[in-house]
């Protein structure tokens, strides 16, 4: 089997949307889990665009909302492929809005999804790979690898069969915890 590859900018995706009432909280800025919505399904275009079949969302990287959204903005999500796996694509976010009136732009998040591509009987299959042409690809696909590996050891390091209080007992002791251990 030939492996094939494809260039970024062919499965890049970006959307926009005007922020509404309907989508706000109760201190009137728009609801996070209407951003984050959002945000999963730009992604799951994006994926799909790249593998060329459905893809599920496994795993979301760190999602901080840096800037709150008015109702009234102009939303402009941007979706890229940053890294593939065998199976899974990284895609990159990056969410920005924009006050209509007076043009004034903030960059309100960035995150990272994993999608998984599947096949038409649910099972994973492979993806194409990526191109790398510039150096911020090369950076994004590099950090996506190092990314995956510290999550990894972050996991097993607190896995609750190999956790030892002792280690980590003294990164609690200026917190807002109070240990009563039986």
């Amino acid at each position: 089997m030939n492996k094939q590859y494809k260039h970024i900018k062919e499965s890049q995706v970006k959307i926009m949307e005007l922020m509404k009432p309907s989508n706000s909280n109760f201190s009137g800025k728009i609801h996070g889990g209407y951003i984050l919505n959002l945000m999963d399904q730009i992604a799951f275009a994006c994926a799909s665009k790249h593998s060329g079949n459905y893809c599920v969302t496994a795993s979301v990287n760190k999602v901080d909302f840096l800037n709150p959204i008015e109702v009234g903005e102009l939303v402009t999500m941007k979706a890229s492929i940053n890294f593939t796996g065998r199976t899974s694509m990284v895609v990159g976010l990056r969410v920005d809005s924009e006050n209509i009136r007076t043009g004034e732009t903030k960059h309100c998040n960035s995150s990272y999804f994993t999608m998984v591509a599947k096949d038409d009987d649910g099972k994973s299959t492979p993806v194409p790979g990526i191109i790398l042409t510039t150096k911020d690809e090369v950076r994004r696909f590099a950090r996506s690898i190092t990314r995956q590996s510290e999550g990894r050891n972050r996991t097993s390091r607190f896995n609750s069969k190999v956790f030892k209080v002792d280690e980590y007992i003294h990164l609690l002791e200026e917190s807002n915890a109070k240990i009563e251990l039986k």
